[in-house]
């Protein structure tokens, strides 16, 4: 009752102003936006592991001098990161989800959601920067530390697990939080599959009430604010693992 009064509140006192936020005092259209809210905050729950693990695999393949790992996510990663997100999603939801359906008898049987399709490719599309940032940090590492490491008998393995990726991570961390705010904007593509994360709702309510102004400011607003936390975390993070006389 008192989310109620609140949100009337709101709605009469954005009114006085000329803005229009009238579908928030009930209905089905105050529902689809709260559920774009939550939907769009999903996705970057999801997405931010995801294109993590994956970008620091992929450079664990770049820098493993194993062609038959390099040569392939090499390719990947020049085809990933010089098209389109838009056009890759698409790309992905009519092409390759039609494979998938033929091969396992139709659309009714696709497992595969528009919703997996975005975390897919936005995920490995934000991954193959990533990986680019991070073996950057790898050939940074001092080859002098990796000689001691390899002196103490460490295996090609240990040195990248134990000694190249800690230090590379410390040092790409700038270039992983840009790419990760760059990640929470990309999750807007969705909508070109009807995903239903905020811009996605923001239509759908803006087309009955022609109240394009008032919702475009609260997307702003939001995709603002998690950004500012994801920045803020990711300048906490760079300062707890800087390493003293490292220049990091």
């Amino acid at each position: 009752m008192q989310d109620t009064n609140l949100i009337d509140l709101f709605v009469r006192l954005t009114d006085r102003i000329g803005l229009n936020y009238q579908f928030l005092s009930g209905g089905y259209e105050a529902q689809i936006w709260r559920d774009g809210f939550i939907t769009t905050l999903y996705l970057v729950a999801l997405l931010i592991p995801v294109s993590l693990v994956f970008g620091l695999l992929f450079a664990a393949c770049l820098t493993s001098g194993k062609a038959w790992l390099s040569v392939p996510v090499r390719a990947f990663v020049e085809v990933t990161r010089n098209t389109p997100t838009l056009v890759q999603l698409m790309f992905s939801f009519l092409v390759l989800n039609t494979v998938v359906s033929n091969l396992v008898g139709g659309a009714q049987n696709n497992p595969l959601s528009p919703f997996f399709w975005v975390v897919a490719v936005v995920g490995l599309h934000v991954a193959a920067l990533h990986a680019e940032a991070i073996r950057a940090g790898i050939e940074s590492v001092p080859s002098a530390t990796v000689e001691a490491a390899r002196g103490m008998g460490f295996s090609r393995f240990q040195i990248l697990a134990y000694v190249e990726v800690p230090l590379a991570l410390r040092a790409s961390l700038p270039a992983l939080v840009n790419n990760l705010i760059n990640l929470v904007k990309l999750t807007t593509v969705g909508n070109a599959i009807a995903v239903s994360e905020i811009t996605y709702a923001s239509i759908m309510v803006w087309t009955q009430r022609d109240n394009v102004v008032e919702l475009m400011i609260v997307i702003l607003a939001f995709f603002s604010l998690i950004n500012m936390a994801v920045a803020r975390i990711g300048l906490w993070v760079e300062r707890r693992l800087a390493i003293p006389g490292y220049g990091i």
